[in-house]
């Protein structure tokens, strides 16, 4: 699993490897966030390593939570696939595996 972060104002959603499967670092991260002004819910699932915050873009912002996790070490942005790079590699795929389909019948 890799990272993944996507952001709309006011909903930021997050994986990460560190996360998944670990409920001490879930608890820890889940206080972390939960203390900064603006976040209204913290929300992680374990099995996933998925994180979704729901925050008020008018007191906080979504760098200063990825930078928060980034200094205790529960994320790393430079290894984060966004939204759109996600959907381009899943379409890629798509068209790899229809392609190898199409291919049979002709």
């Amino acid at each position: 699993m890799s990272y993944y972060i996507h952001d709309v104002p006011g909903r930021l959603r997050m994986k990460s490897p560190v996360i998944k499967r670990n409920r001490f670092v879930a608890e820890e991260v889940e206080k972390l966030i939960g203390g900064v002004d603006g976040v209204d819910n913290v929300n992680i699932n374990l099995t996933t390593g998925s994180l979704l915050v729901n925050y008020d873009p008018k007191t906080t912002k979504h760098h200063e939570i990825i930078n928060l996790l980034q200094g205790k070490g529960y994320f790393d942005q430079s290894k984060a696939m966004t939204n759109d790079q996600y959907i381009h590699n899943a379409a890629s795929k798509m068209g790899e595996a229809m392609l190898s389909v199409v291919t049979l019948f002709v």
